[in-house]
């Protein structure tokens, strides 16, 4: 704005403009703020008066009654807008104090459940590492009956061996036995002939019986080699077990994250426990069938050997009583 001269008043009414606003009243910010009229001497010059004057007496007292008025209307006015400011920025401050406080207290109520969440889990992984090791020292307990029985069935096949040497042993001598059976046929009469042929059909019989009796230990030879193969199974089976619950062992600090796993591989192992433990009791039930089977074999076995023993001496008899018929001829 174009204005006719620069005075006193002029300067102090932009002089207060720029304080309220917050500039600076410099000689160029002045000057530009009564629209660029006056030289910056003169401006100096009143500058310097309001200064001086303003740290020798109160600025309303030596105000003209008009410019008082309006500075005291904007002092008013610059009061009642700080303190309604100042009012609002507090109830702002109150308002963001109390949901920090609500946000702190839902924290703390968080906090509290989490931690109880976390005691009960570490319940939780305390009795799953006690069942772990439950787990644990039952599968090594299979194990060791899997190892006794497995021993059992090998003395089982030592004994099954010698069996077979005793039976080739009974064959040489019923080989033997038809040999001078043989022989002595073709010496003696011919009632001596007919003895001779009862009691080889008696030996015929006898052997027939042998060859069901071998018949049914090869049945129960291969019984035993099946079982043998189920329990060469099962202890890999147990072998595979002994490893997971080494890997177990090795994931029970990665189980305070992952609880929900660790139940599901318990669960797995209690359920492989209770399989393993059917089947082991099946293939006791199987083995000790076997053992009776076995058992009647041998007694069958000894009954033949006896019959064979009464042959034999039959036989011996029948050729020194057809030596004693031929000397006396």
């Amino acid at each position: 704005m174009a204005r006719g001269g620069v005075n006193l008043s002029v300067v102090q009414k932009a002089r207060n403009s720029l304080l309220m606003r917050g500039v600076y009243p410099s000689i160029d910010a002045v000057r530009v703020e009564i629209g660029n009229t006056g030289s910056k001497t003169t401006i100096a010059r009143y500058l310097k008066q309001l200064e001086s004057a303003g740290s020798e007496a109160n600025p309303r007292e030596r105000m003209s009654g008009a410019l008082r008025g309006i500075v005291e209307s904007l002092l008013d006015q610059v009061q009642e807008e700080g303190s309604q400011a100042f009012l609002e920025a507090r109830a702002e401050f109150e308002h963001e104090r109390k949901l920090l406080i609500s946000r702190a207290e839902a924290f703390e109520s968080e906090l509290d459940e989490l931690k109880l969440r976390f005691d009960a889990k570490g319940h939780i992984l305390a009795t799953q590492t006690e069942e772990l090791k439950t787990t644990q020292s039952t599968l090594q307990t299979e194990i060791t009956r899997n190892a006794r029985l497995s021993q059992s069935n090998s003395d089982f096949e030592v004994r099954i061996q010698e069996k077979d040497g005793q039976i080739q042993s009974l064959e040489q001598k019923h080989t033997h036995a038809r040999e001078a059976l043989e022989h002595y046929r073709a010496s003696i009469k011919e009632q001596r002939d007919q003895d001779l042929n009862r009691h080889e059909s008696q030996v015929y019989q006898m052997q027939q019986e042998l060859t069901v009796l071998q018949q049914a230990l090869m049945v129960k030879q291969e019984e035993i080699t099946r079982l043998i193969r189920d329990n060469e199974r099962f202890i890999a089976e147990n072998r595979q077990h002994a490893r997971e619950a080494s890997q177990h062992r090795g994931a029970v600090e990665a189980l305070r994250g992952e609880l929900s796993v660790a139940n599901a591989i318990t669960a797995r192992a209690e359920g492989a426990k209770e399989l393993l433990v059917q089947q082991l009791e099946a293939k006791a039930k199987e083995a000790g069938e076997s053992q009776s089977q076995l058992a009647v074999a041998k007694l069958r076995e000894v009954a033949l050997a006896h019959k064979l023993t009464t042959a034999e001496a039959e036989l011996m008899a029948l050729r020194v009583s057809s030596e004693a018929d031929g000397t006396q001829a």
